[in-house]
């Protein structure tokens, strides 16, 4: 490139979801959500929480991008984060050093972050443990990034194979992290709802005693079958 471009880019302005909004989303099931949205929504399956007992959260995304092996999109998403804020910070994938350790985590509890979802690695486990701060991430390395840029905080990112906006709805629990585009919330949920009841029902038949879904017996009924 011709020059160098600034350690740091910040992105304001957009556009976030209402608390009402948020709180229709709360206690999702992150495979009933990725049902809504057509399969899709969930963050590559490697992304995982480092405490699965305490992985539930909703919140609104504020995301970041941190060149692999620097923290500076971290930390310009520290700074910027909003109580009820969830920061999405896009690292490539990178597993040479970590992005996140404990005395971030905790600054970022500090000012309300509901949880921190990355791609890249996080070092001092028990101590973000302790924090409190769900966080998801592809593994822990105790290697040390530096801080010298660029970073970003507020674009579009691609995080585990998933695009993200700042202001998009982000639902994690013990299994995954979905995101919800706000631009499709409102129908998302109308569907959710729907599959909610739909798999409520099923779940009372299993326990009734059920072996089988009807559709499962039209498949057999309409299978070829071979003697041997």
């Amino acid at each position: 490139m011709i020059e160098n471009p600034p350690q740091l880019t910040i992105h304001r302005g957009h556009h976030r979801p209402s608390q009402a909004l948020l709180d229709a989303f709360r206690g999702a099931q992150t495979s009933h959500l990725a049902d809504a949205m057509e399969g899709r929504g969930a963050v590559d399956w490697r992304i995982k929480p480092l405490d699965p007992a305490n992985a539930s959260f909703v919140g609104a995304a504020l995301t970041a991008h941190s060149y692999p092996a620097d923290i500076v999109g971290m930390i310009g998403s520290a700074l910027e984060a909003q109580p009820g804020d969830v920061i999405m910070c896009a690292n490539d994938g990178y597993t040479g050093t970590a992005v996140i350790g404990d005395l971030a985590a905790g600054m970022m509890r500090n000012k309300g972050v509901v949880a921190f979802v990355t791609d890249g690695l996080a070092r001092d486990k028990a101590g973000i443990i302790a924090t409190g701060l769900p966080l998801f991430a592809m593994g822990i390395s105790p290697n040390s990034p530096a801080a010298n840029g660029p970073g970003t905080v507020g674009g579009p990112v691609v995080l585990g194979g998933v695009h993200v906006r700042s202001g998009d709805i982000v639902v994690g629990d013990a299994d995954s992290v979905v995101v919800v585009p706000l631009d499709r919330a409102e129908a998302v949920l109308a569907r959710l709802r729907a599959i909610q009841a739909a798999e409520g029902g099923a779940e009372a038949q299993v326990k009734a005693g059920a072996t089988h879904f009807p559709a499962w017996k039209a498949l057999l009924d309409n299978a070829r079958i071979i003697e041997s």
